[in-house]
């Protein structure tokens, strides 16, 4: 049996100042340190004492220091993969979100949409986007850890998903999976069939203020 915990790192700078994410590298929020030790914690419990535990994260401040709060209390050290960061939106990174939203043209409906020029000068296609982190997926997953945990963003959550189910990229066009800032998202492979299931999707832990497992976050709107 392998288990795949996949952390979307928690509340970042560039969400309270209201500017592109993408490479633009921004910091955890303190409120996002303490969600970032919440995950840590509900993680903890999940995976069996003594059990043998991969780490792997995005190279940027957000995730990177998420990773920290869970290396932490399982003792490993995060092993830091640049394709595993967010989506890269070129100029518009760190800028107003309505600098981006001004200038972004969505796909079509219809034709080519892995490929789609999105108007902004330097930003990755979804293609691009596919292609790394589902080679970052491959690697992770050629090794016979059964209880791997991987730290990356919003965005780049869909196509980890995506990877894991096996999806061609070329199939990928239209695919979003959706998940909070702060979340878990549990994927697990059996022993005897090899079947992956996705067994839960952007589950959020429980804060000191009470917010359950489960309930939407404040964040769960905030883009890119």
């Amino acid at each position: 049996m392998r288990t795949v915990h996949v952390v979307t790192h928690p509340e970042a700078t560039h969400h309270v100042e209201g500017v592109v994410g993408g490479w633009h590298d921004s910091r955890l929020t303190p409120a996002g340190v303490r969600a970032a030790v919440s995950i840590a914690r509900t993680l903890r419990a999940r995976v069996p004492d003594g059990a043998e535990v991969e780490l792997f994260s995005s190279d940027l401040r957000r995730t990177r220091r998420t990773a920290e709060e869970v290396a932490d209390v399982f003792g490993v050290r995060p092993v830091l993969d640049r394709r595993l960061r967010e989506k890269s939106y070129g100029q518009a990174g760190g800028r107003p979100q309505e600098w981006l939203d001004r200038r972004f043209v969505p796909p079509p409906a219809v034709g080519e949409r892995m490929d789609h020029d999105e108007g902004v000068e330097g930003a990755e296609t979804r293609a691009e986007l596919a292609r790394r982190v589902y080679a970052a997926m491959d690697d992770i997953l050629r090794r016979p850890c059964a209880h791997q945990i991987v730290v990356t963003h919003g965005g780049s959550l869909t196509f980890v998903v995506a990877s894991w189910i096996r999806m061609p990229i070329e199939s990928a066009g239209y695919v979003g999976f959706r998940a909070p800032s702060g979340s878990i998202t549990t994927l697990r492979e059996d022993d005897f069939y090899h079947n992956r299931q996705v067994v839960s999707l952007g589950e959020t832990c429980p804060l000191d203020e009470g917010r359950p497992l489960g309930e939407s976050s404040p964040l769960d709107s905030a883009r890119r």
